[in-house]
């Protein structure tokens, strides 16, 4: 029996009614023939057959390789991560999103660990602040700008000079993303994605990236200042 959406990876958590309707209809099918669900989740049709998914997943229609699945989750809301490293030296961080109050959950979140944290309303102010500050961090609401592909910030980001981009730890927050998700985070140019949903969070997901970050970068980033490339 099925249990995960092929498209969205997310718990299906079928009763064991419409458990028993789903094998029903399953064992009621003709040889060849698919039975089609929607995903509560994501929406999208999941085919079955007699023996579940076919080969290659769900909808397969847009063809290609499918990418692994967004990480699991459940450690977010069943208990805080319980790695206890404290994050040391890191100094500015600007967080570019809407004056709401989950910006203030993501400004007490980054503070939590240790930042200094300063803000922005629009793309412009982010710029000139980043004309005269080295932040170490970078917060990004995806849908500040209308839309990624038209945001006049992350394209500035995505072009700035490798000498200080890999410095910068850049995060992109919007609901388009799968939280922790590494194959996102690299297509969208970013080191980290977070689900908006996951904003409440947001503490415990830093505590788990940045120490991930910094055992993949540090070694790199040392070795560069001994060099004297910083």
């Amino acid at each position: 029996m099925i249990k995960n959406c092929p498209n969205c990876s997310k718990p299906l958590r079928l009763s064991e009614a419409q458990q028993a309707r789903l094998k029903q209809a399953l064992a009621a099918l003709e040889p060849g023939k698919q039975l089609t669900i929607r995903c509560p989740h994501c929406k999208k049709a999941i085919r079955l057959g007699r023996n579940g998914p076919p080969a290659g997943g769900a909808d397969t229609a847009t063809g290609g390789v499918r990418p692994p699945a967004p990480p699991e989750l459940d450690w977010l809301k069943t208990g805080r991560f319980q790695a206890e490293e404290k994050v040391e030296d890191v100094p500015m961080a600007l967080v570019l999103f809407a004056d709401t109050p989950a910006r203030q959950k993501i400004r007490d979140a980054m503070e939590s660990v240790g930042y200094q944290v300063l803000t922005a309303d629009t793309a412009d102010e982010a710029i000139e602040r980043m004309r005269f500050v080295n932040f170490a961090c970078v917060v990004f609401h995806s849908g500040l700008e209308s839309s990624l592909d038209e945001s006049i910030f992350h394209r500035y980001m995505r072009q700035m000079t490798m000498e200080r981009r890999r410095y910068i730890f850049y995060i992109l927050i919007g609901p388009e993303f799968h939280t922790l998700y590494d194959l996102e985070a690299l297509a969208a140019s970013a080191n980290l994605v977070v689900a908006e949903e996951d904003i409440q969070y947001f503490d415990i997901i830093l505590r788990k990236a940045i120490p991930s970050y910094e055992e993949l970068f540090g070694p790199l980033l040392d070795e560069l200042g001994a060099q004297g490339k910083r």
